[in-house]
C-alpha cells in the first residue's frame, strides 16, 4: 500500500510525459505522450512549474502551477491541473502536491494560490476546502473556437 510517506514530489522532467498524459486521460483530458511533451516544452517561463509525485520510479500524480499576472489584481498563482492515480488517491499524494505548488507561490512573492474545479467534481471540492481553500465566486467558462488561417 502507498502512503504519503513513500511519495516524492520533483519538478517534471520531459521523461514524465507518458505518464502525465495517461494521467491526463483519467480527468477526461485526453492526451498522447507527443502532447504533453510539447506543452510542457513551451512552459519553459519562470512563472510556470509542474511537479510530480512519484511512487519510485512511478509517476502517480502531477500538479501545474503557474503565476497569473493580470492588471486588477496583485499577482497570484494558479493551478492549471491537478491529478493523482486513482490506485493512490485519498492516501495523501493530493496534499503533498497542493503544499509543493503553495511553497513554490510562495517564494515567488505572492501570497494566494487560486485554482478552478468543475462543478461536477463534489469529491474534489470537500479536498480543496479540507486544505483551506474557499470558494471566491461561481462564473461560466465561455470558449469560442477559432479558424486557424
Amino acid at each position: 500500500m502507498t502512503t504519503a510517506a513513500s511519495i516524492f514530489v520533483r519538478a517534471m522532467d520531459p521523461g514524465d510525459a507518458e505518464a502525465v498524459a495517461a494521467l491526463c486521460g483519467t480527468l477526461g483530458y485526453p492526451a498522447t505522450t507527443a502532447d504533453v511533451l510539447a506543452r510542457f516544452t513551451a512552459l519553459s517561463s519562470s512563472r510556470d512549474q509542474v511537479f510530480v509525485a512519484t511512487d519510485g520510479a512511478t509517476v502517480v500524480g502531477w500538479i501545474h502551477a503557474f503565476v497569473s499576472l493580470l492588471i486588477e489584481t496583485e499577482p497570484f498563482v494558479e493551478i492549471g491541473g491537478l491529478v493523482v492515480g486513482e490506485s493512490v488517491q485519498r492516501r495523501g499524494v493530493g496534499r503533498l502536491l497542493m503544499a509543493q505548488a503553495e511553497a513554490w507561490a510562495l517564494a515567488r512573492g505572492c501570497r494566494q494560490v487560486r485554482l478552478r474545479s468543475n462543478i461536477v467534481r463534489a469529491g474534489a471540492h470537500r479536498f480543496y476546502e479540507s486544505l483551506g481553500y474557499r470558494t471566491l465566486k461561481t462564473q461560466y467558462t465561455f470558449v469560442k473556437e477559432l479558424a486557424v488561417r
